[in-house]
């Protein structure tokens, strides 16, 4: 059994216990919260390739002590060429490719994001960059061994990535999947991590290695070249928040979600009851989850392209009405469709009381699957994310795709800083929910929430359908009460990789710390 891992000062979670010991060292060497953050970010990006990657993209929430909390948004704009007459032209009018050259259409935006970070961030005491990367660098040289969770992935995708421009050379074993603890050895990505460490994070996007990958994306078919790259930056952005009646709650505002995952603790603030892991508990934030989904469906994409306010979406009257809209005995129907989405989240805690919500990803397992020969960097299919139709995710050429990903923070009444997430596309602002919720507004032990059986509405991590998912471990009465309520249940392992991979940083307002990992990562927490 998992217990919450408690301490005076710092705390680091993540989906892979050596991106955690990368942030965790970084804190005990007296690092900030975002250098830590920087660590781990350059470490998973090594050790869990099949859900993040420098070639993806990032966002950040950081609160640091008495101040309001900032975003930092790093998301990736389409390429100049990237036309719906451009794709019309190579045959796709419905909906684009999601793998190879074709999808690789938007700007990395992850190592800007870093970069912003740490100029944010600005301490007195700077650790150099090239000490922040060296543990990736090592693992990336030296090796590492290959999870189940990896393997399971590339055994159900390797049909779709195999024929991809070295994807096979990269990441499978003469043709074939590696075995769960088999090395995989990223030479080259290590050695881009360790000359992003001596020359700076700008090269990525203005210096060589901007160019390599220009030309290495343009021979390859994808529309983004050297001219896309050298016109990103990362923004800072204020958060999209709402009051609730336990604190303040914040997380980013489009092309992310985050709006539907304060919606949906917002709507279900207004219609809970105090029991916990019933049914009114479950069958109210599932029906919460459908309001907030159904509204962001028609109107979120790139917030230029927007015609409402984010912030009218989450707004008190707003919220009011979508919790009249629920039934608290009935399931509504769920026709929609799903969002896919895979990525990591992290949370950290220094000692100056910096709270950091990190998030970055590929989009869907292992991105386009493309990979740059030179750097080792794999590119994301976040473009694939675009609409060909007229919207709001319309693509079109300097525009953001929408985004399944948003880290959260919340700000409570009693002073805890709390920062929860978790990878898994459609499911996050589900699992915040059940995190958040059964942590904040009903007081379970913060390893508990996290451990505890969870549920799904719709597309989760490596699945397509519709239905309510619900692990196993869950009692045969709320099953059998959820289904005679309408609800389409379905039935998933214990502990599934379907329900994503969450964890959650709390610090208290006397200083002291604590930290939780999901069991169904491969993570760990550490708190001192």
């Amino acid at each position: 059994m998992i217990e919450t891992a408690y301490g005076t000062k710092i705390a680091f979670t993540a989906p892979h216990r050596l991106a955690t010991k990368a942030g965790f060292d970084i804190l005990e060497a007296g690092g900030t919260a975002v250098e830590a953050m920087v660590a781990a970010a350059a470490q998973i990006a090594v050790v869990y390739p099949h859900m993040n990657s420098i070639g993806g993209d990032g966002f950040w929430l950081i609160r640091k002590m008495n101040q309001a909390p900032i975003a930092v948004s790093a998301c990736g704009h389409a390429a100049e060429q990237a036309t719906l007459d451009w794709y019309h032209k190579k045959g796709f009018k419905v909906s684009l490719p999601t793998r190879g050259p074709l999808a690789a259409l938007t700007v990395p935006g992850t190592i800007a994001g870093w970069k912003l970070a740490l100029e944010i961030d600005s301490p007195k005491h700077a650790i150099p960059l090239s000490e922040l990367l060296a543990a990736a660098v090592k693992k990336a040289k030296n090796g590492i061994a290959v999870t189940k969770n990896q393997s399971d992935t590339l055994a159900a995708k390797k049909h779709e990535l195999a024929t991809v421009s070295g994807f096979k050379e990269f990441y499978l074993d003469k043709g074939q999947v590696p075995a769960v603890g088999s090395k995989l050895v990223q030479s080259k990505l290590g050695e881009t991590l360790e000359y992003l460490g001596r020359v700076g994070l700008d090269d990525f996007y203005v210096g060589d290695m901007a160019k390599t990958h220009g030309d290495f994306l343009a021979k390859a078919g994808s529309p983004l070249i050297f001219e896309d790259f050298k016109k990103f930056k990362a923004e800072l952005q204020k958060p999209l928040s709402i009051n609730t009646s336990v604190g303040q709650l914040f997380n980013l505002g489009p092309p992310t979600q985050g709006m539907s995952s304060l919606a949906i603790l917002g709507i279900y603030d207004r219609i809970r009851n105090e029991v916990c892991d019933d049914f009114d508990f479950i069958h109210r934030l599932v029906e919460a989850t459908k309001q907030a989904f159904i509204t962001r469906n028609l109107e979120l994409g790139d917030p230029a392209d927007m015609k409402v306010d984010p912030a009218d979406l989450i707004s008190d009257s707003y919220l009011d009405s979508s919790a009249t809209n629920i039934s608290l005995s009935e399931a509504a129907d769920w026709p929609e469709i799903a969002k896919k989405g895979d990525t990591i989240w992290m949370g950290a805690v220094d000692s100056e009381g910096t709270v950091v919500s990190f998030i970055q990803s590929i989009f869907w397992e292992f991105g386009s699957g493309l990979i740059c020969p030179e750097t080792g960097v794999l590119f994301q299919n976040r473009g694939a994310g675009f609409s060909l139709t007229a919207g709001p995710n319309c693509l079109a050429p300097g525009k953001k795709p929408f985004h399944t990903l948003n880290p959260a923070m919340a700000i409570m009444n009693d002073g805890r800083i709390v920062s929860y997430g978790t990878m898994g596309g459609e499911g996050q602002p589900q699992t915040q929910a059940a995190i958040f919720s059964r942590y904040a507004f009903h007081g379970v032990d913060l390893q508990r929430a996290i451990s505890a059986p969870r549920w799904l509405l719709g597309k989760t991590w490596g699945d397509d359908t519709t239905s309510l998912k619900l692990e196993k471990s869950f009692d045969e009465k709320l099953i059998k009460e959820l289904r005679e309520a309408n609800h389409q249940v379905e039935l998933v392992s214990e502990n599934s990789s379907l329900m994503g991979h969450a964890g959650c940083v709390v610090r208290h307002i006397d200083g002291s710390v604590e930290a939780a990992s999901d069991p169904r990562s491969d993570g760990i927490a550490l708190a001192g």
